[in-house]
């Protein structure tokens, strides 16, 4: 029993960690530039297809079957993804706030339909299935596999931060902060905004398809079912919990949000009569709403928001310690 628990355990937080991924992206985006991404399912989709399409084996009804090692669907999934990102910024880059949200809406809807109507390379509705998982040698052993899985998800997420922490403090990071805060001004000390903004688009877009091959490779299947608006309904409340500008509230919200989804998925099997639990599904949601309702009253920030270079100007004033 105990044994079970533990690998329950494991692969709940590899999971949660695949989603710690897509929420460092959007960190990128949003948390470090203000680009408002809402088509955040559409870029996960392209890398956790990219991947399957390059690692499973060789189908007849459908185009792919490379077989090629689980390392360089990953690779292939963050540069299609991040192909996808830069062409879908070039195009929409100069829209502001609620414009951009409907144009990357917009993206997310088309590539559901492709992922729908491209059965030939997509597998349509049923998906793409033997899709290979990492460390399937030892798949006998079920905490044994949990927890190598789970290994290699802390390591990426590990080095991934420890990279955007690098990159949030170097030169280019501090213009992006500086175009968030104020585009205006940053244009005025010959900072080309339009560029910065694409260059953390394409970035942040090539670690949500990263994060979906991770995730399309530990779940051995996808289907467009998989890529609906509410994984980017989760993420978002990932971050916001977590604390946008952080890249530790980022992976902190994904883990706290991903347990409230799980607690309640166990709570609708446990005391919903089954014929009823497809409709009481929609609590899960709901307990997202509250919960991200909850801290927004409580936390504005998030358990680890960023303090803004005004704030911290502010509280740093002669006027100020003398209050």
């Amino acid at each position: 029993m105990m044994l079970d628990l533990l690998a329950y355990s494991a692969f709940f937080l590899t999971m949660a960690l695949t989603y710690a991924v897509i929420s460092l992206g959007l960190n990128v985006q949003w948390g470090m530039t203000g680009l408002f991404n809402v088509g955040i399912a559409a870029f996960v989709a392209v890398g956790a297809y990219t991947s399957a399409i390059l690692t499973t084996p060789e189908t007849a009804d459908r185009f792919g079957g490379f077989d090629m090692p689980i390392a360089v669907g990953w690779l292939g999934a963050a540069i299609v993804s991040a192909a996808l990102s830069w062409g879908v910024g070039a195009l929409t880059i100069r829209l502001r706030a609620d414009y951009l949200a409907i144009a990357t809406f917009g993206v997310a809807v088309t590539v559901q339909l492709c992922m729908l109507n491209l059965q030939p390379l997509t597998g349509g509705a049923f998906g793409i299935g033997f899709i290979p998982r990492p460390f399937a040698d030892l798949q006998a052993d079920a905490l044994l596999f949990s927890l190598a899985n789970c290994g290699l998800m802390v390591v990426v997420v590990l080095a991934l931060y420890l990279g955007l922490q690098h990159l949030s403090r170097s030169p280019w990071g501090r213009v992006l902060r500086a175009i968030r805060e104020d585009e205006t001004a940053a244009q005025a000390l010959g900072k080309q905004s339009v560029r910065f903004r694409l260059e953390a688009f394409t970035v942040g877009g090539a670690i949500m398809g990263l994060a979906g091959a991770a995730q399309a490779h530990f779940i051995g299947f996808i289907a467009p079912d998989n890529y609906m608006p509410v994984l980017t309904f989760q993420v978002w409340a990932m971050l916001i919990v977590g604390g946008s500008g952080n890249n530790r509230g980022a992976i902190a919200g994904a883990v706290l949000v991903w347990g409230l989804w799980a607690v309640t998925a166990a709570a609708v099997s446990a005391f919903v009569p089954p014929e009823d639990q497809a409709r009481a599904a929609a609590l899960q949601i709901v307990a997202i709403g509250v919960g991200l309702c909850l801290m927004l009253l409580l936390r504005p920030r998030g358990l680890f928001g960023e303090v803004s270079p005004l704030a911290r100007l502010r509280t740093r004033s002669p006027a100020s310690a003398k209050e």
